[in-house]
């Protein structure tokens, strides 16, 4: 009866297993962007529950884009692709932070793009935040559930045409609002009670996120 003895090295398996399993990881890496995309968003997305018609209609969309294309981060996907971004609070004193954005000409909550490599939304909005707040001490909040689910137009510029942005909005809070610190000289940054800052949005789509950062303020 022949064995493998110790310390002796374990058989090859023959070329045709060899083979098949080189095939199977070639295929497998092929797809791998669209599957691991698919899997962080779909599982995301399907756990999320709408409030309205005008978020499950977004929400629809998203979850369509998060299962068919190859990467839903990319700014390549067309027309609609996804950001991260949040809201920053302050609990405390019941106000919220708004950045303006040049390119939109509005009072925004800050976030963004992904970096390459990056799927998930609340790691995304994180850095994006920090970025652009000079706050290193911002944390989830309430938890670290999405918040607010929305596609956003977005104007053609000189690099991009007309698109849309699938954002994940998250409410993410800070213990030091006296810390902040504006990116550059043409993002400052702003505290802002909420009717304060519902007066700037006006009838855009963060004034649904300012009325939930309200409800959890009451809460």
């Amino acid at each position: 009866m022949t064995g493998v003895t110790s310390g002796s090295a374990t058989p090859s398996p023959p070329a045709e297993v060899g083979d098949r399993r080189t095939k199977r990881k070639r295929e497998f890496a092929r797809r791998e962007p669209a599957w691991q995309h698919g899997r962080v968003l779909n599982g995301l997305l399907n756990g999320y529950r709408a409030t309205g018609e005008t978020e499950a209609a977004d929400l629809r969309r998203m979850r369509e884009v998060a299962a068919d294309a190859a990467d839903p981060w990319s700014r390549s996907q067309l027309p609609l692709h996804f950001t991260g971004s949040a809201l920053v609070v302050h609990p405390a004193s019941r106000r919220v932070l708004l950045r303006w954005h040049v390119k939109h000409d509005r009072w925004l909550q800050v976030g963004g793009h992904g970096d390459p490599g990056e799927t998930d939304p609340l790691e995304i909005a994180l850095r994006e935040a920090r970025e652009e707040t000079g706050l290193s001490d911002l944390v989830p909040w309430p938890d670290e559930r999405l918040q607010h689910a929305v596609v956003c137009y977005v104007r053609p510029s000189g690099t991009e045409p007309e698109h849309e942005h699938g954002d994940l909005r998250y409410f993410l809070a800070t213990e030091r609002p006296d810390a902040i610190a504006p990116e550059n000289a043409d993002s400052p940054l702003r505290w802002l009670t909420i009717d304060e800052a519902r007066a700037l949005v006006g009838d855009n789509n963060l004034s649904e996120s300012l009325d939930r950062a309200e409800r959890l303020f009451d809460s």
